[in-house]
């Protein structure tokens, strides 16, 4: 099996990446910063494949790809998991800041995704996962701080529903995980010294679980995982 993974370097994408691993998966970890992963690839020469890139430059975005294809001629899960977060208030939000959460969250999962899709097409699982977020899901709790954040979740759960149709007729598979609190930086940066329930280690065995198996029983579907929001 072969997996794309965005955001590897850290929390549920570094334990997400590790796990694929350990099930004899081919991993393409992609990150601004791989050197996370250097004592994993010691194990995994041969099935390990890091890519240093900021996805929300979109000539990272075109390298990746680029490196992705003279490795491999197609795959089977991409899972959009990179994230970005800032948490200020609404009115002193930099434009510059603004479009940085925009352009990881938004823009990188469609522009990777619309690149990857020819390699999508000739795989037998075809399933597409975008790493969404309970604030990102109407009617859900929102946080004073977090309108960048949540909306351009919100924005990603839309895409995924759009996605889906369009990719039906290739019998390619779109869903997103809204996942609510997790033990991660992101985590402490949007709530500062508020400990959740669940490990980056638990919510990525679910992940897994989900991305090669029960994402069978859906397509074009936005489902909470939470326990708790925060």
């Amino acid at each position: 099996m072969i997996i794309v993974i965005t955001g590897a370097s850290k929390g549920i994408g570094f334990e997400l990446t590790k796990i694929a691993l350990q099930n004899k998966c081919k991993v393409f970890a992609i990150a601004r910063n791989t050197s996370t992963l250097s004592e994993i690839k010691k194990q995994y020469v041969e099935t390990l494949f890091c890519i240093d890139a900021d996805l929300s430059i979109e000539a990272d975005v075109i390298k990746t790809v680029t490196q992705i294809q003279a490795q491999t001629e197609l795959v089977d899960i991409l899972v959009n998991n990179a994230g970005s977060i800032v948490n200020k208030p609404f009115h002193e939000i930099s434009s510059e800041e603004l479009h940085h959460v925009y352009s990881t969250n938004v823009f990188a999962p469609f522009m990777l995704t619309q690149k990857l899709v020819p390699l999508v097409k000739k795989s037998d699982i075809k399933h597409i996962l975008n790493i969404s977020s309970m604030g990102g899901v109407g009617g859900s709790a929102k946080f004073a701080g977090l309108s960048a954040y949540s909306s351009s979740k919100g924005a990603l759960c839309i895409l995924t529903e759009c996605l889906a149709e369009e990719l039906k007729e290739d019998n390619i598979h779109v869903n997103a995980l809204a996942l609510g609190a997790v033990n991660t930086e992101m985590l402490q940066n949007a709530f500062p010294g508020y400990v959740a329930n669940t490990q980056p280690q638990q919510m990525a065995a679910f992940i897994y679980d989900f991305a090669t198996t029960k994402y069978l029983f859906f397509n074009g579907k936005v489902l909470p995982v939470s326990n708790s929001t925060p």
